[in-house]
């Protein structure tokens, strides 16, 4: 029976360790999370500026806002489906 052991000590190790989410969803995040960021830095750019159109600025951010409740969503829907586990 000691053979049994460690296989049984692997298989609980293995539930416990790293949880697998969908690659692609966390592709996706990643994806948002970059252009959340470039959105902020090109909202950045127009406000450090000050000679464009203040409009462009708002619009970026309006943007950067847009992607971040849109990522939100995302994660709760993943959760609420199933496929962000409910401990990491």
């Amino acid at each position: 029976m000691p053979a049994a052991q460690p296989a049984a000590a692997s298989a609980t190790a293995q539930a416990r360790g790293r949880k697998e989410y969908p690659a692609g969803m966390r592709y996706v995040v990643i994806a948002m999370l970059v252009l959340i960021l470039g959105s902020l830095a090109y909202a950045l750019v127009f406000m450090t500026k000050g000679r464009d159109d203040p409009k462009k600025m708002a619009k970026a951010l309006t943007v950067r806002i847009a992607l971040s409740v849109a990522l939100f969503v995302m994660l709760m829907a993943g959760y609420y489906f199933g496929l962000i586990p409910g401990r990491l």
